[in-house]
């Protein structure tokens, strides 16, 4: 008999329907049975269940709290194969449950890269063995990410590439970006970009007054919006689908904003450093400020401040890159870029809400059904009678403060640790699985 459990007492919140209202949710194993403001409100049995729940459904009183759908993080760096001294499948898993986040897409660049079907296969085999959230694959646009020759991105979709991409790395060539996006558009796959002409891009934080005092080498904003315009050129060419991954300035958000107003179809997320820190936070020489992009300035974060609000930007990911000790304890210049998201994705994008600059619905559709169906994922990221009970139980607005060493990702590299946040993630359910619940750890 399959496990039914009734939430109670919660505030539902659909962003994909508009859905914000007081009610319940009943969830008959791995599906979700039924949802709705007006369901289990028959009143509580003193002592016992609502009138109205099922009798053999197990009770879970949620006392006001928000129950929304799973988020979908659609840009994740796993280390493994390659990098199991910076993270695993089992504790990105980890991270990703105590972070809200039930599915996840991850990024192709390991070792060996995913650019071949048992690549794909590897991952979709280790994240079944894991049984915790669900963990999708990208696969490279080029063979081995070296950004010469297109794979068979037709016969890698077949088996489960949900978009192309060659990570952190940019598909530089613009005769291989045409020819990928060629071959893209017979399929109607995604090809995602990271944005950033190579050829400027040598330096190791952003580009003006503050990288001049500190003696550090600029990467200009211009490399990021020189890529994105040559890409929509191309894409204009082709008909293709393109998204711009992790933007960080003005200029890419404006360059996005005309492209969609001239109806290509293009798309773009950016990560929660790009709108709650700036350049300043490098101070010194904090190398856990080494991102790629690099951390822009207050005009830029602005930028992307509204570029989510009025909806040039899609979605936001947590752009987790775990990098271990060794990678980061080294001179601002020869440490490795990279900050672990996954377990701040949430709190750190709800700082948006908490500063009026878009409501909670607006807020978390770039987080569950926007990314889902950016993905191909429909049934993803949303909350709907028949579909999968991926949910995610939080408080909006429960003090905190971000404790790194509490993360359960293998790596700590976060310049976020000691913020004080607003939010917190009480309980997170895949399939109607439990995989993390704080509720249940504060009443150990």
């Amino acid at each position: 008999m399959s496990r039914r459990v009734a939430y109670v007492n919660v505030r539902l919140l659909d962003p994909a329907t508009g859905l914000d209202a007081p009610g319940g949710l009943l969830t008959d194993g791995e599906t979700v049975a039924d949802l709705g403001p007006g369901l289990f409100s028959g009143g509580l049995i003193p002592g016992g269940p609502p009138a109205d729940a099922p009798a053999d459904a197990e009770v879970v009183d949620c006392r006001g709290l928000c129950l929304a759908p799973g988020l979908v993080d659609m840009r994740v760096r796993i280390g493994e194969p390659g990098d199991e001294h910076k993270e695993t499948i089992a504790t990105a898993s980890q991270a990703a449950a105590a972070g809200g986040v039930t599915s996840l897409a991850c990024l192709p660049n390991t070792d060996p890269p995913i650019d071949s079907v048992p690549g794909l296969e590897f991952i979709a085999r280790r994240a079944r063995e894991m049984k915790q959230v669900k963990i999708f694959a990208y696969a490279c646009v080029t063979r081995g990410g070296a950004g010469e020759d297109i794979t068979e991105m037709g016969l890698l979709n077949a088996d489960g590439a949900v978009a192309f991409t060659d990570g952190n790395r940019a598909v530089a060539d613009a005769l291989v970006m045409f020819r990928a996006l060629s071959y893209a558009r017979t399929f109607d796959l995604l090809i995602v970009q990271h944005p950033e002409e190579p050829r400027l891009a040598g330096g190791v934080m952003n580009a003006g007054e503050l990288s001049t005092r500190l003696g550090l080498p600029g990467i200009p904003r211009e490399a990021e919006v020189m890529m994105i315009e040559r890409d929509l050129r191309l894409v204009e060419m082709t008909g293709a689908r393109y998204h711009a991954a992790h933007i960080s300035t003005a200029q890419s958000v404006e360059a996005i904003r005309r492209a969609k107003k001239c109806g290509l179809r293009v798309s773009c997320d950016t990560a929660p450093p790009y709108f709650a820190l700036t350049e300043v936070d490098v101070g010194d020489y904090r190398s856990f400020a080494k991102l790629s992009p690099p951390l822009r300035d207050e005009m830029d974060r602005r930028a992307i401040a509204e570029g989510i609000a009025d909806g040039t930007i899609d979605a936001v990911a947590s752009d987790h890159d775990p990098q271990d000790v060794d990678s980061k304890r080294l001179p601002f210049a020869q440490a490795t870029p990279g900050m672990v998201g996954l377990e701040t994705l949430l709190v750190l994008s709800l700082e948006l809400y908490h500063q009026e600059r878009l409501g909670l619905l607006d807020l978390l559709a770039k987080l569950t059904c926007r990314p889902a169906d950016l993905l191909g994922l429909p049934a993803l990221g949303r909350l709907t009678r028949g579909g999968p009970a991926d949910l995610l139980l939080f408080d909006p607005d429960a003090p905190g403060i971000i404790e790194v060493d509490g993360f359960r990702s293998k790596s700590k590299n976060s310049l976020f640790d000691r913020r004080p946040v607003m939010g917190r993630v009480a309980r997170t359910v895949v399939d109607g699985r439990t995989v993390f619940d704080a509720l249940a750890m504060v009443a150990e």
